[in-house]
């Protein structure tokens, strides 16, 4: 029997007695469906998948995407990629740097991001303590603390998000291997605008869909003032009482509303210690129309 244990906080629950290595009944989808958007982030532990298993679990969710960089897949299983440090006969079997700042994956695409799903295959430890865990914080709650006026005021108003913004920010971290994008890379992802508060196609209930890594404009606003306003929005929405800390081991399955949440991979650890998790990132095409 499966069964949920809330965090405590605001964000967070692991899920208990589920097998995801087989495909999960309709009762069980569910469920987890219902965990997750009550949640907002679960911890499934103990797990045994493989990459194609990974792959079928995360592709019950909805459509899968391919990384536009097209890099540190999965051999012959595209839509699972690599997140390492690990360095095998001169070269790095993964994206080393991943997702090691604030930001909700995939606002910078036409079509956005459902949920991300982890599979924890090699965990770093320290003095017992895992290291390498991933933050959130609750954007849900972020909005709800807006300040009326300001929440008046950005009512029905959108904001432009980049890839490129994230990827040079990246690049520019010590240590970082990252090339620069192509230009076809970059074409293929093109700035894209999309609602600043985003009411979430399972609850109803208003987030901020803004994030320090990728938004760079609220259009309808004067920039000035736009910049203004997105520097009080980032400080707002990753304050300590919006936070939630996932602590890895392995085996874990990870998985998280990007509709409701933003993240950060905190690199606490070193070359030395090493790091291996494979990714599904899962669309919303099955809540919302691509937009122009």
């Amino acid at each position: 029997m499966a069964k949920v244990i809330p965090s405590g906080h605001t964000l967070g629950a692991s899920v208990e007695g589920l097998d995801l290595s087989r495909p999960l009944s309709a009762q069980e989808f569910e469920f987890a469906l219902n965990a997750l958007a009550e949640h907002g982030v679960l911890r499934y532990p103990r797990q045994e998948l493989t990459a194609l298993q990974l792959r079928d679990f995360s592709a019950r969710w909805g459509e899968l995407e391919i990384n536009v960089a097209n890099m540190y897949q999965e051999p012959g299983v595209p839509e699972v990629m690599i997140l390492s440090n690990i360095v095998e006969n001169g070269r790095p079997i993964g994206l080393a740097d991943a997702g090691q700042s604030w930001h909700t994956d995939m606002s910078y695409s036409r079509t956005i991001a459902f949920c991300n799903v982890l599979y924890g295959i090699r965990i770093p430890q320290r003095h017992g303590e895992p290291l390498g865990n991933t933050e959130f914080c609750d954007q849900r709650a972020a909005y709800d603390e807006l300040p009326p006026d300001l929440r008046k005021k950005l009512e029905g108003k959108t904001v432009l998000h980049d890839f490129n913004k994230f990827w040079e920010m990246m690049r520019r971290e010590k240590g970082s291997a990252r090339p620069a994008l192509t230009e076809a890379q970059r074409k293929a992802k093109p700035p894209v605008s999309h609602p600043i508060f985003l009411p979430h196609p399972i609850t109803g209930r208003k987030a901020l869909y803004a994030n320090p890594g990728y938004s760079v404009r609220i259009n309808e606003l004067p920039q000035k003032e736009s910049d203004a306003i997105l520097e009080f929005l980032f400080e707002h929405q990753t304050q300590p009482r919006f936070r939630f800390a996932a602590r890895w081991q392995v085996g874990d399955v990870l998985m998280w509303d990007n509709l409701r949440t933003i993240h950060n991979a905190v690199a606490d650890y070193s070359a030395d210690e090493p790091r291996l998790i494979k990714r599904c990132q899962v669309m919303a095409t099955r809540f919302f129309q691509e937009r122009s």
